[in-house]
């Protein structure tokens, strides 16, 4: 199943969205990803305007949980109970909205963390196992996402994602234009978390940053990712209609679509 991403949407209104459904629709899209970020928050008193517009489409849907100051990995109690607050909120409406994934970012790190990193860790940790039972709690799964390369960011690498996860049942999103912009250790993403596979992000770049290209646009090897991804949900996170109409181009090209 292929789907599209929020990232591409701009808009604000219910008519806003319901059009943006509807070109999502007509352009052949299975699913819609949800990203529940400014000005599209999904929360217990937001979610049902956005459900009774997508009643009226066929659209399956994903959600991406809030990231934009949420972590998880905070040392500061407030700020990290806060933020599971958010996640679980998310895992609620997600179940609300049948959505048949969730994606969540792992924490980051601050100059605390730096110093106090055995600290980090263990809070780390013990927010991916409360995740792991507000999963169990509303039967929704749950993928965290690989991060790109970036000072703050936390599980660049197959390695600290997988040690980040170790003891727990959460899944994993294989975010491929992240993983690019770690020098594209596919293989090795594969061996350590190919069984925790749930979801996938599809986006280009060139290697340098996160730049969320149309497919095709920058350097990763889509044939090789696409054989090897199988059968997850892939949602496009482009920037633009545009951009996805160029993708599903692509895709038809390389004959995956």
């Amino acid at each position: 199943m292929i789907g599209l991403s929020m990232t591409s949407y701009n808009g604000r209104t219910p008519g806003d969205f319901e059009r943006w459904l509807g070109n999502v629709e007509s352009l052949g899209f299975d699913f819609v990803e949800l990203v529940s970020e400014w000005p599209n928050f999904f929360t217990r008193e937001t979610w049902k305007s956005y459900a009774d517009v997508l009643d009226s489409f066929r659209l399956k849907v994903t959600l991406h949980a809030p990231f934009s100051d949420v972590n998880i990995g905070s040392l500061n109690e407030r700020i990290r109970g806060a933020s599971l607050e958010v996640l679980r909120e998310a895992l609620e409406v997600a179940s609300h909205l049948n959505a048949l994934v969730v994606t969540v970012h792992p924490g980051h790190c601050s100059p605390a963390s730096r110093r106090f990193h055995d600290d980090y860790n263990r809070v780390h940790k013990a927010s991916l196992r409360e995740l792991e039972r507000c999963s169990e709690e509303f039967g929704i799964k749950v993928g965290v996402e690989n991060m790109p390369r970036f000072p703050i960011l936390d599980a660049q690498t197959p390695e600290r994602l997988s040690e980040l996860l170790e003891g727990t049942r959460l899944g994993v999103t294989l975010d491929v234009g992240h993983l690019n912009t770690v020098g594209f250790p596919f293989e090795r993403f594969f061996e350590l978390l190919g069984k925790r596979i749930v979801h996938a992000h599809l986006h280009d770049n060139n290697g340098g940053r996160d730049e969320h290209l149309p497919l095709g646009a920058g350097t990763v090897p889509w044939r090789e990712v696409l054989s090897r991804i199988g059968d997850v949900t892939m949602a496009l996170e482009v920037s633009s209609l545009d951009d996805a109409r160029a993708s599903l181009a692509f895709l038809r090209d390389i004959g995956e679509l």
